[in-house]
């Protein structure tokens, strides 16, 4: 068995001490003065100490002295020693930098507590006085306490069960000293003694908890209606880093797909959609974005909603990159939810060579037909443009749009172009881009993709279940 020691009949010696201290005595004077207490079994080498190493050296009076008389077990209290209760305990968060708590939940833990074993405890205090002034004083101060018993506690730890327990006061001695008392120079002392109930508690076994809030596993084929075992196994997955979430288009509507299977099932709060437009989220139910509340959904997710702190994770459907954004549930519409994105887990920008180099960024989205370019044209400035620039019809194009040698410029809608010095080129050619491409706008500092055609923010677009989820601790 590993050691073990935790001071328990420790502590209750000392709230005794404690219980017992501060009664004070006044002598003939007028002047009052607190009644010291101490442990009373003490070794020979500190008594001797005390009595200044010699037998003529008395000790002070008046003083309270606690010691300890016996410990007998407690059969009538006696459980069932191989009882076990588990309790579990939630934390309040802590910020790692301020040291503050926070509105939020921290850590959880199950502590599983064993039966404690009942014993008594038995306890003296000798009450030395140097009269029988003092020896009333105190004794009327400490009597008046146990009608018939004083409740102490030993711990301010909520889940220790056995922290609470009484002094009973068993019988007084009042003197040790017999009469006549003749000229006998010995201190008188008193005797109180108590009985205690008590427990000694086993160690207890604490445990870290951990909250599962999505699952995804692959169960079914549907084109062949038999259950894939194979694909659900482990090994299949064993190497695998992350899924890539998406969904494809069947017979009987979108579903929800992964890298690893056509078919998933996805633990999710009533199986919801996302639809997000900027920093706007709303939940997609049975076709219908918006027609959910959000308030319904937090109430149902385990653990506490804290504005500004719980967070939103959303898994691109473009590539396998996660953004994630801190929520506020808005008070005047609940079926939307705000959403302070982290730009840091924005997927990467994609790299769009130009005559001037190579850039991920451009400087201004614009409409050209209310533009003038001159004001802040400077070589290798970029524009995203929201409409056409010319047509291959026309002989005679926008003045403010004609290159350096006086030749027409033509753009379409959607195409990113850019500035050399001397004449606009297209660097992005949008009829004829297929693939996903990620710019940012330096001039608000806000991302876009462009995917099937159009610019829109990085983040919107519509998820189906299994590529979201919500972790209200952060």
């Amino acid at each position: 068995m590993q050691w073990a020691y935790d001071g328990q009949i420790r502590r209750y010696v000392t709230q005794v001490m404690r219980l017992l201290s501060n009664f004070p005595v006044k002598d003939s004077k007028g002047k009052l003065t607190t009644v010291p207490v101490m442990y009373g079994d003490m070794t020979r080498q500190v008594a001797g100490i005390i009595k200044q190493n010699s037998e003529n050296k008395l000790p002070s009076a008046p003083r309270i002295s606690v010691y300890i008389t016996g410990l007998e077990p407690d059969r009538e209290r006696t459980s069932d020693s191989s009882y076990t209760r588990a309790v579990n305990i939630r934390e309040r968060a802590i910020d790692p930098n301020t040291g503050q708590y926070l509105n939020s939940q921290g850590s959880n833990y199950t502590v599983e507590r064993l039966m404690p074993t009942p014993y008594i405890l038995k306890i003296n205090a000798d009450i030395w006085t140097s009269n029988t002034d003092q020896k009333l004083q105190i004794t009327e101060q400490l009597a008046i306490w146990f009608n018939p018993s004083l409740e102490i506690q030993t711990t301010d730890n909520f889940i220790d069960w056995t922290s609470l327990t009484v002094v009973n006061l068993e019988s007084i001695n009042w003197s040790n000293r017999s009469l006549p008392v003749g000229v006998d120079s010995e201190i008188d002392i008193g005797t109180f003694s108590f009985s205690i109930p008590i427990y000694i508690s086993a160690p207890s076994k604490v445990k870290k908890m951990g909250i599962i809030t999505n699952i995804i596993t692959s169960i079914f084929n549907e084109n062949t209606g038999t259950i894939e075992t194979g694909v659900s196994t482990p090994e299949i997955n064993a190497y695998d880093d992350f899924y890539k979430a998406g969904s494809i288009n069947t017979e009987f509507g979108r579903i929800p797909a992964t890298d690893s299977a056509t078919q998933m099932a996805n633990v999710n709060y009533n199986q919801f959609g996302l639809y997000i437009d900027g920093d706007i989220a709303k939940i997609v139910s049975r076709g219908k974005v918006g027609a959910k509340s959000w308030r319904e959904i937090l109430d149902a997710m385990p653990g506490n909603y804290v504005a500004d702190y719980s967070k939103i994770y959303v898994t691109s459907l473009d590539n396998d990159s996660v953004f994630t954004g801190t929520i506020r549930l808005l008070t005047t519409n609940e079926t939307e939810l705000s959403i302070s994105w982290d730009t840091d887990t924005f997927p990467q920008d994609s790299i769009i060579s130009g005559p001037m180099g190579d850039r991920t960024t451009i400087d201004y989205i614009i409409d050209p037909s209310r533009f003038d370019p001159t004001t802040v044209k400077t070589p290798g400035l970029r524009f995203l443009i929201l409409e056409d620039i010319g047509s291959d019809d026309n002989e005679q194009g926008p003045a403010a749009w004609v290159n350096g040698n006086g030749s027409n410029f033509v753009a379409r809608s959607n195409d990113i172009i850019e500035w050399d010095g001397s004449v606009w080129t297209v660097v992005f050619d949008a009829a004829n881009t297929s693939a996903v491409t990620y710019v940012t706008n330096l001039n608000t500092n806000v991302q876009y993709k462009f995917v099937n055609g159009s610019w829109l923010l990085s983040v919107d677009g519509d998820y189906p279940v299994g590529t979201w989820r919500i972790d209200l601790y952060g």
